[in-house]
């Protein structure tokens, strides 16, 4: 009989790719892994590993086991999902949120879900849409809050369902003395940006290539609020979402780009977990709040 941790140790192998990246995602040593993949191997009876240089990858049969592994896995949620039906409440809901929507709506969904389901614990960690998306098909998180800038879908994972929260309008922000009104005026600006390779940057390159030039990100910053500063500050341009400043008076200007472009705001979770009843209640919570952030 396979055990299900094991079967999890294979999954996440196959996902992560290192038994280092395992080991560090489930808080075992390598060493730990390594001998329950092991002792894995001779519960199926057939090779599940094989040395590649200084790592491992997985044999066909591995490959095959690994498939199977992720449907047990999705089978022992839905069970669970019944059980906390009978009664709510008995498993926590760990949420993944990026910065703005942190800021912006959790404090609001918290205290919704005090008075609505005060025995619900949730727990909460700031993580990029990119790696909070990754981390909720290999159940590090329940349920993930993401973002999809216009004309940049996010790639779909499969077994994994979304839902919109509502759109979040993007501006220019500017210095509160400067006189430009346009991209365009920006050519020769300094500029701030999230880090190369984010959704965020992508499109904002692709707003300045539109206006005819290619912006000079001179600050790079994941912290949107460090953001904010450099441009009250006057040392940078840059294009914010509204939500940072949800509920609080602007330290800097900011004008509408050709378009009204907005953001998608949409939740995450796993097919086979999306019923469970204290993850159902944090999703509507989060509805209420998005509508409602005061």
């Amino acid at each position: 009989m396979f055990e299900l941790r094991r079967l999890r140790m294979l999954h996440e192998l196959a996902l992560r790719g290192t038994l280092a990246a395992v080991a560090e995602a489930l808080s075992y040593s390598p060493s730990t892994i390594s001998q329950q993949l092991a002792q894995l191997e001779k519960d199926a009876g057939v090779p599940l590993l094989i040395a590649d240089g200084r790592r491992v990858r997985l044999t066909d049969h591995g490959e095959a086991l690994a498939a199977h592994a992720a449907q047990a896995l999705d089978l022992e949620e839905r069970i669970r999902g019944e059980l906390e039906a009978i009664r709510p409440g008995i498993a926590p809901v760990r949420v993944a949120a990026m910065q703005t929507t942190a800021q912006a709506i959790v404090p609001r969904t918290l205290t919704l879900l005090r008075d609505c389901a005060p025995d619900l614990r949730v727990e909460l960690a700031e993580v990029p849409p990119e790696e909070g998306l990754f981390e909720l098909a290999a159940r590090g998180f329940d349920l993930v809050i993401a973002e999809q800038y216009p004309g940049h879908t996010r790639a779909h994972h499969a077994g994994l369902l979304r839902e919109p929260l509502g759109n979040d309008p993007i501006r220019l922000a500017l210095p509160t003395g400067d006189r430009a009104r346009r991209l365009a005026d920006l050519r020769d600006r300094a500029w701030v940006a999230e880090p190369a390779g984010t959704a965020s940057r992508q499109w904002m390159q692709q707003q300045c290539r539109a206006a005819g030039f290619e912006p000079d990100v001179r600050f790079e910053f994941a912290d949107l609020t460090a953001h904010v500063r450099l441009v009250a500050a006057g040392h940078a341009v840059g294009l914010l979402p509204d939500l940072l400043g949800a509920g609080q008076e602007p330290a800097v200007r900011l004008f509408d780009l050709p378009g009204a472009p907005v953001r998608e705001i949409f939740t995450a979770v796993r097919r086979s977990s999306g019923a469970r009843a204290g993850i159902r209640v944090v999703r509507d919570a989060l509805r209420e709040a998005f509508a409602s952030p005061a």
